[in-house]
């Protein structure tokens, strides 16, 4: 909030000396006051330029304080309004208050320092609310410019390299060409991490749609490990698969995506032994389990804690954006699965993803 902006209240009550009390009240803790008498009135009032807190008393003639603060939650579209409401007694008003949406109450008769403490606490409530709202919103700009401003470049790019690479152009000289497949793959990662972003983002806003349908998790891990697969002879890294037919219900684009990284990272950071992956299902529970085993540097105990940490960066210098990880696991939790991993420095790493299993196909769960 603005320094120089004092919160206002709007205050609704249908007793003129009410109304003057709580106006004396909290000009003098100086606060902004506009005073309505009625609940209509202060509808209109709350539509036409919306106050920070709302203090309603609950008995009034027209539409009453729990009427009003229903009317209020109504509105669509509208900011975070904090409703404070004034009542008697009468235990059947916070109940029908709190259910209408009301966020706190205070009974008469009022005690002024009771009331402006209430009112500094939902004051709170709302000035946190909008610093979320507005970094959200910041967010998204930022997503939207990351989109626009940064992937479709590096798209287009990516064609003119890819046409240069074809010899579209004529012929490179060779140290030319080492360059142009240097500027491919610099380029090809920037592409990658600006998608990661993306797919965190989307997730973490709740705006990622996923079509389940059932597949077949043995088809993907042979897809991933076929894709891979020269990535690891180059290093003559085997690839030792033990798979079980096991069916899932998910997304068969966000799962591939999973694999190809566990199996991807393990071969990215192994540099002797094997690679091996094992799915298998467990009838008790109806769960695929997958392991991701490798042979290769490991992962220091301390940081295996925050691996799956947006951003998180290991502290080796194949260490990638931090990203890759982060995004399977919100891909797996999206999945009602859960993903973990068990390391030794030097010695190797497992990632061990669970997911639900399709329990009620027999030919295909075991």
């Amino acid at each position: 909030m603005n320094v120089l902006t004092r919160d206002r209240i709007l205050v609704v009550d249908d007793s003129v000396e009410n109304l003057q009390f709580i106006e004396t009240v909290l000009e003098s803790a100086d606060y902004q006051v506009e005073l309505a008498s009625n609940g209509q009135l202060a509808l209109d009032k709350l539509l036409q330029d919306p106050p920070h807190l709302v203090l309603a008393d609950v008995m009034m003639p027209l539409m009453n304080g729990i009427e009003l603060t229903h009317q209020i939650r109504q509105q669509q579209g509208a900011n975070y309004i904090p409703i404070l409401l004034i009542t008697a007694q009468q235990r059947s008003d916070v109940v029908e208050g709190l259910d209408a949406g009301a966020d706190d109450f205070i009974r008469k008769p009022v005690e002024i320092d009771e009331l402006l403490a209430r009112v500094r606490s939902l004051l709170r409530l709302k000035h946190s609310m909008d610093e979320q709202a507005q970094m959200a919103r910041q967010r998204e700009d930022f997503v939207s410019r990351l989109t626009h401003d940064l992937r479709t470049p590096l798209v287009a790019a990516e064609r003119m390299l890819e046409l240069l690479k074809q010899d579209t152009f004529g012929l490179l000289p060779q140290e030319a060409q080492e360059a142009v497949q240097l500027l491919w793959h610099n380029n090809d990662h920037l592409i990658q991490l600006t998608n990661n972003l993306l797919e965190v983002y989307r997730y973490e806003a709740g705006r990622k749609q996923l079509n389940f349908t059932q597949v077949s998790l043995k088809a993907i891990v042979i897809e991933s490990v076929q894709d891979l697969k020269p990535l690891a002879d180059a290093k003559e890294l085997p690839i030792i698969t033990d798979l079980e037919e096991v069916a899932v219900l998910g997304s068969r684009l966000e799962l591939r995506r999973v694999m190809s990284n566990l199996i991807g990272n393990a071969v990215k950071f192994t540099d002797s032994g094997h690679i091996e992956v094992q799915l298998k299902h467990y009838g008790e529970n109806s769960t695929a389990v997958l392991n991701v085993s490798d042979t290769g540097i490991g992962i220091e105990l301390a940081e295996q804690a925050s691996l799956f940490n947006q951003f998180h960066q290991g502290s080796h210098n194949r260490a990638g954006s931090g990203l890759g990880l982060h995004l399977s696991r919100q891909i797996i939790e999206a999945h009602d699965g859960q993903i973990a991993v068990v390391s030794q420095p030097e010695i190797g790493s497992t990632f061990t993803v669970q997911l639900p299993c399709v329990d009620d196909i027999k030919t295909v769960c075991g």
